[in-house]
């Protein structure tokens, strides 16, 4: 992975190139006291000064340069205001002019230099090391385990499904737990078929080596408060017996987003040393076609007790998921937060960026959409709709897999998973999309990490501070 700390240090008053932030309304200010060369090239280059615009000027010698950086507004930097320059700049070091601090726009600047080269058999030479100097070093750590976190989320989800499989997924949650003292345990085989039914179906017609699994992982002291993540692990989806169309199989190697969400958090939540009994659980399967594949129709009993009709088997990820949510229950859970790439509706109604966000406690949906807003991951808030429990009802069974309109289908995933969350826990499920379907700066085309920075600004507050 990328060396962010190398990328991103502390301003100790070497050289470096100065960068001039500048928006729109401050351009004609900065025009009136640069009269002479500079203004004439900034007219020239006809330099708006709006949001990604970067223009090279000369500085005080000929062998000195500096650069004009637009933003979209100087009073609130966003993470990706300096994103575009970090990817255009040429090597070298930096800092702000003036009194600026780069604060949260510093992320952008590091992700702009980070990509998955693993599948480039020839990768473009990229451009050296743009070094960013701050003013700000206690913001430094931080700032770098988020792009760490970020990066990560995108390498897992951008992997393709032949090289990251449920072993796959195991080994990288078994890698952090040894660096970071936690405590793994994976349920397969057998007992995973009598303990956890649901995951064991969903994943029961793949290869063995591709066998479904229960990864479990525990760290922090036994007395602290009880915060279970879970993340939805299907490493490939087909679709099952209801076979996606080819179209909608193409990106299904992102459907383990989930689980490379709620990885990256367990990491910073480690690293951060919260006072937290933390309990991270990631269900790993293969949503595969065999002899062995759960069928519709269907009726399966779920490690919560209910017995769960199949009405369709691409509705797979909740049913894993349920099965999770039970588990982490059983142990107490305080709170319990779900990533999952689980609906398309989801989409349909909120487009890429946004992950729909359902919580059975406002308190807790109010601090994560709150924070979204000001580290600059916007989440949207659906509602628990009581009114739909109906559309899950089964004729022979306690409840179906998916609903009976083709309506609201969104909301109606999130109302199967509630009916395993067990009473008294805070609980929050973030429908994300952990992808980028088209490039902006900062953030290429690919696996992305969304709602991620949200949760644990949100989480953070709520747990360090008590």
């Amino acid at each position: 992975m990328t060396d962010f700390a190398a990328l991103l240090r502390p301003d100790r008053g070497e050289p470096a190139r100065s960068l001039h932030l500048i928006d729109t309304a401050l351009l004609p200010e900065w025009l009136k006291a640069h009269a002479g060369p500079r203004r004439a090239l900034v007219e020239a280059a006809r330099f708006e000064a709006k949001a990604g615009q970067l223009l090279l000027i000369p500085g005080s010698s000929p062998n000195e340069w500096e650069a004009l950086v637009g933003v979209a507004k100087l009073s609130a930097l966003t993470p990706w205001c300096l994103a575009a320059a970090a990817e255009r700049l040429p090597e070298g070091t930096y800092r702000l002019a003036g009194e600026m601090l780069p604060g949260p726009a510093a992320l952008g600047w590091l992700l702009a230099q980070h990509r998955l080269t693993t599948y480039k058999s020839k990768p473009e030479t990229p451009i050296g090391p743009r070094v960013l100097l701050t003013a700000e070093p206690a913001r430094l750590g931080e700032i770098v385990r988020l792009a760490e976190a970020t990066a990560l989320v995108r390498d897992l989800v951008d992997t393709p499904a032949g090289d990251l499989g449920p072993a796959e997924l195991e080994r990288a949650v078994r890698d952090w737990a040894s660096a970071a003292g936690a405590d793994v345990d994976v349920t397969k085989g057998d007992a995973l078929e009598q303990g956890y039914p649901m995951i064991h179906a969903v994943g029961a017609a793949a290869l063995p080596s591709r066998a479904p699994r229960l990864i479990e992982a525990r760290w922090g002291d036994a007395a602290h408060p009880k915060l279970a993540i879970i993340g939805k692990g299907v490493v490939f989806d087909t679709g099952g017996l209801d076979l996606k169309p080819a179209a909608g199989m193409r990106l299904m190697k992102k459907d383990m987003g989930g689980a490379a969400h709620a990885l990256a958090l367990a990491r910073l939540i480690v690293a951060e040393r919260w006072p937290v009994r933390l309990h991270l659980l990631i269900p790993a399967v293969e949503n595969a076609v065999s002899g062995g594949a759960f069928r519709p129709g269907d009726i399966l009993t779920s490690r919560h007790g209910l017995k769960v009709e199949i009405d369709n088997t691409d509705a797979e990820g909740r049913l894993i998921l349920a099965d999770a949510v039970t588990r982490a229950g059983e142990e107490g859970a305080a709170t319990i937060i779900d990533f999952a790439t689980l609906t398309g509706a989801a989409r349909v109604a909120l487009g890429p960026d946004l992950p729909a966000t359902f919580s059975n406690d406002d308190g807790l949906a109010a601090d994560l959409l709150a924070s979204g807003t000001e580290v600059g991951d916007p989440l949207w808030r659906l509602p628990l709709w009581d009114g739909y429990d109906d559309m899950l009802k089964s004729d022979l069974a306690d409840l179906s897999n998916s609903a009976d309109s083709p309506f609201a289908g969104t909301i109606t995933a999130a109302l199967f998973l509630r009916r395993f969350v067990p009473e008294g826990s805070a609980w929050a499920h973030l429908d994300t999309f952990a992808w980028r379907p088209t490039p902006k700066p900062g953030r290429p085309k690919g696996g992305e990490a969304l709602g991620l920075r949200a949760v644990h600004a949100a989480l953070s507050r709520r747990f360090r501070r008590s």
